[in-house]
């Protein structure tokens, strides 16, 4: 077990599954067959993403560096909690962006299910959890990775 200690951007707590992204996480591309087909599971449709194409990020604990692509990010993460798609937390090792940041702190507003958020947990967070790991958040923004 280790413990990583990051920035609370939505609040809340969690316990799910790792799923890693060692490189940006492209939200459009990852969430839109989604979206748009109606896919509970959210399996990521990021061809460019070796990490996650084609995996479940419903309720998983989503670990990442950073966000990268469209502008529309910060609406996909909403849409995603919105329609019940989304994982369960987001877990940043670099300083979350403005978009994603936005989507997280909307959905947390808007809706009932907030996504809890984490940023600037660093990159040796990033480089010790793997996919399958078990993620609890506690709600002053520890990171406990069993």
């Amino acid at each position: 077990m280790r413990k990583f200690q990051g920035r609370v951007v939505v609040p809340g707590t969690a316990k799910a599954e790792a799923l890693v992204s060692k490189n940006g996480f492209n939200t459009l591309a990852s969430f839109q067959k989604a979206l748009m087909f109606g896919d509970k599971q959210a399996k990521c449709s990021d061809q460019n993403n070796p990490d996650l194409f084609g995996k479940a990020m419903h309720q998983k604990a989503l670990c990442m560096p950073q966000t990268i692509g469209s502008t529309t990010g910060g609406m996909v993460f909403y849409c995603a909690v919105k329609l019940n798609q989304h994982p369960a937390c987001l877990l940043f090792s670099q300083a979350i962006d403005s978009l994603a940041a936005a989507g997280s702190i909307l959905a947390g507003v808007w809706t009932d299910d907030p996504m809890p958020t984490i940023d600037r947990l660093g990159d040796v967070f990033l480089s010790y959890v793997e996919s399958g790991m078990t993620i609890r958040i506690e709600p002053n923004g520890t990171v406990v990775v069993e």
